[in-house]
């Protein structure tokens, strides 16, 4: 292993190191979410509006937040599913740049992320991987092959609480969408990015009486391979495992 690359990353992705970007040469910026294949399996969510969960104290979410990595058997609803994606990927409208605002911040709204589903259990649909449409709020069917769950959950290091979580979230970038504006300094706010998804969905999840546990060990090359991306233009950035308590 290469010592120190690490901070050569950090000193490299300096502002003094960097090119014109894509953007700043005038070139199309990517789509806000990748293309589908209309014709595969899709599964329309409920609409958030009419979602009633718990209210509770913000104060009280955050003193109560932390890692959970033992579920009950009680699947999710789907329309608590609906209100996760919403509350970490949720599109609140779509102006004119273009760019999607959404329910978490993103650097110059790039919004890089998909959002995959490992689903073990949730009312009303097949266990496998499945990728949130966000602007459409829906999902589309990925694999729904025997044992996917135990296959994601070996390529993170042989976690095997993620195949007996009720949803783990998968959350990719697609990196052109923020290399566009901001180069190879885009990859550091990719990360950033993980950060924001990742506790909006910790402090969702206290309203449905579930628990969260954000996950960043897995076998990169393995973990892309199972959900079909290459690993270089799109790959998994973080993970995280939620269940009822």
């Amino acid at each position: 292993m290469t010592l120190n690359i690490g901070k050569e990353f950090m000193e490299k992705t300096k502002y003094q190191y960097l090119d014109e970007t894509d953007q700043q040469k005038g070139l199309p910026q990517p789509p806000l979410e990748l293309e589908y294949d209309s014709n595969s399996t899709i599964i329309d969510l409920p609409s958030v509006e009419n979602i009633e969960v718990k209210n509770i104290d913000l104060r009280e979410a955050i003193q109560e937040r932390k890692s959970l990595r033992k579920y009950s058997d009680k699947p999710l609803t789907i329309e608590e599913l609906s209100y996760l994606l919403w509350c970490t990927q949720g599109v609140k409208r779509i102006v004119s740049r273009p760019a999607t605002i959404r329910t978490v911040p993103s650097a110059g709204a790039r919004h890089s992320f998909e959002t995959y589903l490992l689903i073990n259990r949730v009312d009303g649909i097949k266990p496998g991987i499945y990728r949130y449409l966000a602007i459409e709020h829906k999902l589309i069917e990925i694999n729904t092959e025997a044992n996917i769950g135990e296959k994601v959950a070996h390529s993170c290091c042989r976690q095997m609480f993620i195949a007996d979580s009720g949803v783990t979230f998968i959350w990719s970038t697609v990196i052109y969408r923020m290399k566009w504006r901001y180069g190879e300094r885009g990859y550091r706010y990719v990360h950033l990015d993980a950060g924001h998804v990742c506790q909006n969905l910790y402090l969702a999840a206290q309203s449905i009486d579930c628990g969260v546990c954000a996950i960043g060990a897995f076998d990169d090359d393995e973990l892309n391979k199972l959900i079909g991306l290459d690993g270089e233009e799109q790959f998994v950035v973080y993970l995280a495992t939620v269940g009822k308590r």
